[in-house]
């Protein structure tokens, strides 16, 4: 797979059960390994963009 952002955290996929919750994941990539966080999904979201990827 190719590198795409190694230098910013993204948002991903969260169990429906957590996001009910109020909670979120996120990732990191650094030091050629990826880091996965939790977090409230206001405090997360509500400074981040939203990056997306369409398959034509």
């Amino acid at each position: 797979m190719e590198k795409v952002d190694t230098k910013t955290s993204s948002w991903i996929k969260t169990p429906q059960k957590i996001r009910k919750l109020g909670g979120a994941l996120f990732a990191d990539f650094r030091y050629e390994t990826v880091f996965i966080y939790h977090n409230g999904a206001d405090s997360y979201y509500s400074t981040r963009g939203f990056r997306a990827s369409a398959k034509v």
